[in-house]
């Protein structure tokens, strides 16, 4: 690389780990001009930036070919499949079983911009227009399904799908669903049962005023705020919903792998196992290996505390 680093790009453990994601095509394809790491170094730094399309530096590629290839990803479902992983391997880090038996649903409407007026709604509740993040995390606040539709659509009205989303990531595992009271009603009840998800209803206690921590409901709220630290999901800036959803597991994909790059550094046991100087990740079923760079892995400890 002949330039400057971001802070949003990615690291040399960071990268070999999610090599195998990105490249839908050799390495050495002739048609491939710039450096896949590159492009998606610019997909990094517009998610966490906030800058529009054109506006992306010079030193990075072209804006059109990052925006293409991003494209290419949300289709191949490649980040989806990159923090559904994430996510059971660093659950198993925690000491959790691999998938969740618990789930918390929620939503969050993000104000509208002249890119996304087309498709946007208007949310009474929260006097705004734009369009609703629908979104089911584990109780570590990780990322399981999500869905975007127009403000003025109610969160009851996703369950059914939401449900089934999680169920079909979770390999039907996940037993429960704590939800806030606009999921109230029969309907939306009946909807969770039919993928074997019990729905629970967190309600504020009236006595109590002002902010209050709502048991289990808070981790969803966390998780929201996670994604406010990236600027282009502060609003909807999007044409698409497709790619306002990619975006979310874009950033979803760049958080969770931070963090299981730092528990590899601290020597996880739970999460790897050392071979060759490289690493093996017991994740799914289908394990895989990989080289996380050319220098010696760090010295593992033999024994454990």
């Amino acid at each position: 690389m002949d330039r400057k680093p971001y802070p949003s790009d990615v690291s040399d453990e960071e990268w070999a780990f999610i090599a195998p994601y990105l490249t839908l095509m050799t390495e050495d394809a002739p048609q491939r001009k710039y450096s896949l790491r590159e492009v998606f170094n610019g997909l990094r730094w517009i998610v966490r930036s906030g800058s529009p399309w054109r506006m992306m530096p010079h030193d990075l590629p072209p804006w059109h070919v990052v925006y293409q290839q991003a494209q290419r990803w949300y289709k191949a479902r490649v980040f989806e499949n990159m923090v559904h992983d994430l996510r059971a391997l660093l659950r198993l880090a925690k000491g959790k079983k691999e998938q969740p038996t618990a789930a918390i649903f929620d939503g969050r409407t993000l104000q509208s911009t002249p890119e996304s007026g087309a498709r946007a709604g208007y949310d009474g509740y929260k006097r705004k227009k734009g369009s609703k993040i629908h979104m089911a995390v584990d109780t570590l606040g990780y990322l399981l399904a999500l869905k975007v539709t127009p403000a003025n659509e109610q969160e009851r009205q996703q369950v059914r799908e939401l449900a089934a989303q999680v169920q079909e990531v979770t390999d039907n595992h996940v037993e429960v669903a704590f939800v806030d009271q606009g999921y109230t009603g029969e309907q939306p009840k009946q909807d969770a049962q039919e993928t074997g998800i019990k729905l629970v209803v967190v309600k504020v206690d009236e006595a109590k005023k002002g902010f209050v921590l709502l048991p289990r409901r808070w981790v969803v709220e966390r998780s929201f705020g996670w994604t406010a630290r990236f600027r282009r999901l502060v609003r909807d800036y999007e044409r698409a919903p497709e790619t306002l959803a990619g975006l979310h597991f874009v950033a979803f994909a760049m958080l969770m792998l931070a963090k299981f790059i730092k528990s590899i550094l601290c020597g996880v046991k739970k999460c790897i196992t050392r071979f060759k100087g490289g690493v093996q990740l017991l994740g799914r079923t289908s394990h895989f290996t990989l080289q996380l760079s050319t220098e010696p892995f760090p010295t593992i400890p033999t024994e454990w505390p």
